[in-house]
């Protein structure tokens, strides 16, 4: 996933979860947010962060986007409407291990209550995947969520009455960032998603969690992700 044009900026404060004030040219700019989560762990004053240019878009209140930001000598994206389009990109070119040789393939698609991210069929199998992004790490561990999600609960929970009925489901966790070693579930932050994550495991749901490669302008899937979903 590439983005056409970037330009660096100085984070300042985050008055709500969809803008922020940044210092661009050493001018203050109120700019969009494109991840309504806390990430108060890399939204911090002062950090170098990432935008898009988007003034060519019509009917826009911010000429920015804030896409991604410098945690130390780590980037982190931060778009949350990437993951799915790197997800796709990725599954479409068969690097994603499990995946390969995917007959169709398309976003959105609903089961039931819940709209999944995308749908996929081959030969044999045909399954829903619904994709998480994750920017939360700490000490070279990455969790997920970082703030409580019902919606997230109700999809998990919804997969597994897909793969009763012969689907495969898919938990996708993007880890929005290159080298974390482990991935994990933030029990603490909400044990009620977490609780139907290992519960949808032990139903048939499949887990899998991979890293990513990321530049300025640029976001591509990594490496498989070593998993730990008990508390």
């Amino acid at each position: 996933m590439k983005y056409n044009k970037i330009i660096e900026g100085i984070f300042i404060k985050r008055p709500n979860r969809f803008i922020a004030q940044v210092r661009i040219h050493g001018e203050e700019e109120t700019v969009h947010v494109k991840n309504t989560g806390r990430c108060k762990e890399l939204l911090v004053p002062g950090v170098k962060v990432i935008l898009e240019d988007c003034s060519h878009q019509r009917n826009r209140k911010t000429k920015y986007s804030l896409i991604a930001v410098w945690k130390g000598d780590l980037l982190v994206n931060m778009d949350s409407q990437v993951p799915n389009a790197v997800v796709f990109e990725a599954i479409a070119k068969n690097k994603i291990k499990g995946l390969e040789n995917i007959n169709y393939l398309k976003r959105e698609v609903t089961f039931r209550r819940s709209r999944y991210d995308l749908y996929f069929e081959s030969e044999r199998e045909k399954g829903f995947i619904e994709i998480k992004g994750v920017t939360l790490e700490e000490e070279g561990i990455c969790m997920f969520p970082d703030a409580p999600t019902e919606r997230g609960t109700k999809h998990v929970l919804e997969m597994i009455e897909a793969v009763k009925e012969g689907y495969i489901g898919i938990l996708f966790f993007l880890v929005q960032m290159k080298g974390p070693k482990l991935f994990q579930l933030n029990w603490q932050m909400d044990p009620v998603f977490s609780e139907a994550v290992n519960a949808a495991k032990e139903k048939g749901v499949q887990v899998i969690a991979y890293d990513s490669v990321v530049v300025e302008n640029n976001i591509q899937i990594g490496d498989p992700v070593e998993i730990l979903l008990i508390s």
